[in-house]
Formats: C-alpha cells, sequence, structure tokens
C-alpha cells in the first residue's frame, strides 16, 4: 500500500508486483456501473499469508456494492471463514489449503454452517 489513494486500497497487477494509481473502491465503483455481476475482491496483501482475509477491504466493498462480494486471499484456517462472511462476503474463495490438503472443503462448510452462514 506504497501508492496513497481515497481508501489505501490500491490495485494491483501482475499478481501484486505492479501498483497502479488506481483506487480499488473506486475501481469497484466503476466495474459495477460497468456491468460487472460480482466483485473477487483478492486483498496481495493477505494472499498467501494464511493470516486470514482482509475483513477491513470486504467490509468496505460491501458497503459500496451491490453485486455479490466474494473474498479472496489470506485463508489458513477453517476459523478464518466466518469472519469473511461477517464482514460481508457473500462467497469466499481458497486454493492452496485445498490444493495442499492441509483443509477440506467439508471442513469450511462445517465451520461456516456452525457460525450461521447459508451453506450449499
Amino acid at each position: 500500500r506504497s501508492v496513497r489513494t481515497a481508501s489505501g486500497f490500491v490495485v494491483t497487477t501482475h499478481g501484486g508486483r505492479k501498483e497502479t494509481e488506481l483506487d480499488a473502491l473506486d475501481w469497484a465503483r466503476e466495474a459495477i456501473e460497468r456491468g460487472a455481476g460480482e466483485l473477487l475482491v483478492n486483498s496481495i496483501d493477505a494472499d498467501g499469508t494464511k493470516r486470514g482475509f482482509d475483513l477491513e477491504l470486504i467490509g468496505l466493498m460491501r458497503e459500496l456494492s451491490s453485486v455479490p462480494v466474494i473474498a479472496s486471499g489470506g485463508a489458513g484456517a477453517v476459523e478464518h471463514f466466518p469472519p469473511a462472511i461477517a464482514a460481508g462476503a457473500d462467497a469466499v474463495l481458497a486454493a492452496s489449503v485445498f490444493h495442499r490438503s492441509e483443509l477440506t472443503v467439508g471442513q469450511v462448510k462445517e465451520a461456516l454452517a456452525a457460525s450461521g452462514a447459508l451453506v450449499r
């Protein structure tokens, strides 16, 4: 987050290696205005850390969004998923924890259901 934007959240490209001058919240608003049907919000700061989702960013995206918000980046334990839903995500995404068999989809669904989240 070295580039200063109104929200402090910068759009990056190239897997987070290149920062743009775009404010992430402004870009999300524009994407919705252009017809985006959902927002896949990947916090590059949290991605790969396994310390949990960026709850602040998820909450801000939820506040501005009229479309579903999908949280991505940071999951490392089943305990990380319910707070993302509570922060405003309509869905959560994870990859490495499943690819490396550190968690199962069933474990995550159980944790989400136990928190009261709607699980399909």
